[in-house]
């Protein structure tokens, strides 16, 4: 899991970093490589496409492209906010289409019978829930710095850095205690107390 999450957030990783030291056009170049890199390394080992990468190299370069041709004075906060709403399209698209983003990491990491379970799909569509909560935080965060412009930025940095932890930590809990709770015999299947 830890492999994954870490190919799930460096491409963000990458964009948040190099927008303290870089230009906005550089960071989103380097993002929208590092996700095709990410691609490219799960493609290698025989994994699918993924939403979330395939929307996120699509947003990076989109976002770079407009700052290009057509709009090259947005401001730095601005194309934070417009990453953040992108990224919550993604994740909130992805459930709409009834297949939430983080289903297609779980195939990949779990047992056909697990994936058979009926709590399955369920337990995606609250992870990614989580995910989806955490992108509109930082979006929120992210717009309040772009219109208050009294608000430090390391407020959007604080405020990013919890709602994705809290997203991470609770996916490895959430996942941690379904599984746990499948591995439980059915209730007619425990001992009766005398």
């Amino acid at each position: 899991m830890a492999m994954t999450l870490f190919l799930i957030l460096a491409p963000y990783g990458a964009f948040t970093a190099l927008m303290l030291v870089a230009s906005a056009t550089t960071s989103l170049v380097a993002a929208a490589a590092v996700c095709a890199a990410t691609i490219g390394f799960d493609r290698y080992q025989g994994r699918s496409l993924k939403i979330l990468a395939a929307g996120s190299v699509i947003l990076f370069v989109a976002i770079a492209a407009y700052l290009n041709l057509i709009d090259a004075g947005v401001s730095d906060k601005a194309v934070r906010v417009a990453v953040d709403i992108g990224v919550f399209a993604i994740s909130l698209g992805s459930m709409l289409a009834r297949t939430p983003f983080t289903m297609q990491y779980a195939l990949e990491s779990v047992p056909a019978e697990i994936a058979a379970m009926p709590g399955f799909v369920r337990a995606n569509y609250i992870i990614t829930s989580a995910w989806t909560a955490a992108a509109l935080l930082m979006m929120l965060a992210n717009a309040a710095i772009l219109y208050l412009p009294g608000l430090p930025i390391w407020l959007g940095l604080a405020v990013a850095f919890a709602a994705r932890n809290s997203a991470v930590f609770f996916t490895k809990w959430y996942s941690a205690h379904r599984r746990a709770q499948s591995a439980l015999p059915p209730p007619d299947a425990l001992p009766k107390a005398n």
